[in-house]
């Protein structure tokens, strides 16, 4: 085989079935340029069956690198998804006070003001005796005069 020859197997690609049958030396005795032909088949299809495994290799890594992340995903994905709820349930437990506050804070005001309307009405009271106290202590004094006319 030429070195015409040679280089045109090389741009063809793959090898032929018949590349890969070892070669017989010729009558001629070119067993230099067979033996050299047949180095450069052996390390053709080393490089083919390297190349093969290398990307089967790379495919699985790849296949396995997915399924890691995906897992990683999920792994956080329920985390925040916990979270997510966790702050749902809190914002909802913060409406339910929020409107307790208001509702207490309206029922103190409801207290308070019945509270003053109690304070107001004891006063009231109070000043009613103090002005009982007023009119018997009047009356009192009133009856004795009356009494000291009539006596002279």
């Amino acid at each position: 085989m030429s070195l015409h020859q040679r280089t045109s197997a090389r741009r063809r690609g793959p090898l032929s079935p018949e590349c890969e049958k070892p070669l017989q030396p010729n009558a001629a005795g070119n067993d230099l340029e067979s033996s050299l032909l047949q180095i450069f088949t052996d390390h053709h299809r080393t490089s083919l069956r390297l190349r093969e495994t290398t990307v089967i290799e790379t495919e699985k890594a790849k296949k396995e690198a997915v399924r890691v992340a995906d897992l990683l995903v999920d792994e956080v994905n329920g985390g925040v998804q916990e979270s997510f709820v966790n702050e749902k349930r809190i914002e909802m437990e913060i409406r339910g006070l929020a409107a307790s506050i208001v509702r207490f804070m309206k029922q103190s005001d409801q207290w308070l003001t019945a509270t003053h309307s109690i304070n107001t009405a004891i006063k009231e009271i109070g000043d009613f005796e103090n002005w009982m106290k007023t009119m018997e202590y009047d009356c009192k004094s009133i009856t004795t005069a009356i009494h000291n006319i009539h006596k002279e």
